[in-house]
C-alpha cells in the first residue's frame, strides 16, 4: 500500500500517537465553519423587518422573509453542531474532558440559538392570528419576544461560542499542533475577550452593540475566519500526541498527506 493511503492513525511507541488527520477532515470542518458564517449573517438580514420594527406585530409582515431567516437559522444550528462531532475524535486524544467540553459549549449555543428562532416565530404567529382590536397588547408581546431572541443571541453566540470555539477549541489546536500556534492564539485570547464581552453587556458594564464590544470580538472573528477559509485549503499539520501528558511532543511543521484514502 502507498504510504499517502495508509491509515490516519500509525502507532509510534508504548503511550504515543502519531496523528495524521486527512484533508478530507478539513475540508468538511472548513466548509461547516464557513456554512456558520454564510448563515448567521444572511438570517440576521433575513429577519431585518422583525427585528428592527417594534410594530411588525401589527403591520402588513413579512413572514416568508422571517421563515427564511429561521431556516438559515437552523442551518447554523446542523454546521455548528456538525464542527463539534467531526472535530471530535481528533481533540479528544489531545483531551478528551475538554474536547467534549467543546461539543458541550456548541450544544448549548445551538439552543440559545434555537430558543431564538422560535421567539421570532411566535412573533409571526401572532401577527397572523391574533385578535384584532388589541394592538397595545400585541406590540407589548411582539416586543418581549425580540427581547428574547435578543437576549439569546448574546448568550449563546455572544457568550458560548467564546468559550467552546475560542477558548476550548483554540486551546486544544494551540497544544496539538493541528494547526499554528500563532493562530491559535487568536481562539485561546480571542474566545475569552468575546465572552467578557458579552458578560459586560449582561451586566450593564457596556452597552450592547457599543465599540468597545466590538473590538473585543474581533479575535474570535479572525480564529473562525481562519478555520473557514485557511484549514480546508491547507487542511491540518501532522502531529505527535502523547497518552502520558498534553502533547509531549508536536511535530508542527509537518503538513498533513495531499492523498486522501480511497
Amino acid at each position: 500500500m502507498h504510504p499517502t493511503t495508509a491509515a490516519t492513525t500509525t502507532t509510534r511507541s508504548k503511550g504515543e500517537v502519531k496523528v495524521n488527520p486527512t484533508r478530507r477532515i478539513a475540508l468538511i470542518v472548513g466548509v461547516l465553519f464557513f456554512l456558520t458564517f454564510v448563515t448567521s449573517i444572511a438570517a440576521v438580514f433575513f429577519y431585518g423587518p422583525v427585528l428592527t420594527d417594534p410594530n411588525y406585530v401589527i403591520g402588513a409582515g413579512a413572514d416568508t422573509r422571517v421563515f427564511v431567516g429561521a431556516f438559515l437559522d437552523l442551518l447554523l444550528i446542523i454546521a455548528n453542531m456538525g464542527c463539534a462531532i467531526v472535530l471530535f475524535p481528533l481533540l479528544k486524544k489531545q483531551n478528551e474532558t475538554i474536547a467534549l467540553g467543546y461539543v458541550v459549549a456548541r450544544l448549548v449555543e445551538c439552543t440559545f440559538i434555537l430558543i431564538g428562532v422560535l421567539s421570532v416565530l411566535a412573533v409571526v404567529t401572532l401577527r397572523q392570528h391574533a385578535a384584532p382590536g388589541d394592538s397595545a397588547s400585541l406590540v407589548v408581546a411582539g416586543k418581549s419576544l425580540i427581547a428574547i431572541k435578543n437576549w439569546t443571541f448574546l448568550l449563546g453566540p455572544g457568550f458560548m461560542d467564546g468559550i467552546g470555539t475560542g477558548l476550548m477549541l483554540g486551546w486544544l489546536m494551540y497544544r496539538s499542533g493541528l494547526v499554528s500556534r500563532r493562530v491559535a492564539l487568536l481562539g485561546v485570547i480571542g474566545g475569552p475577550m468575546l465572552a467578557v464581552s458579552g458578560a459586560a453587556v449582561l451586566l450593564g458594564v457596556i452597552p450592547d452593540g457599543s465599540t468597545v464590544q466590538h473590538l473585543m470580538t474581533i479575535p474570535e472573528i479572525l480564529w473562525e475566519a481562519f478555520l473557514a477559509l485557511w484549514v480546508p485549503i491547507v487542511g491540518f499539520r501532522s502531529v505527535v500526541i502523547g497518552a502520558e501528558g498534553p502533547a509531549a511532543r508536536v511535530d508542527v511543521g509537518s503538513p498533513i498527506d495531499a492523498v486522501v484514502a480511497a
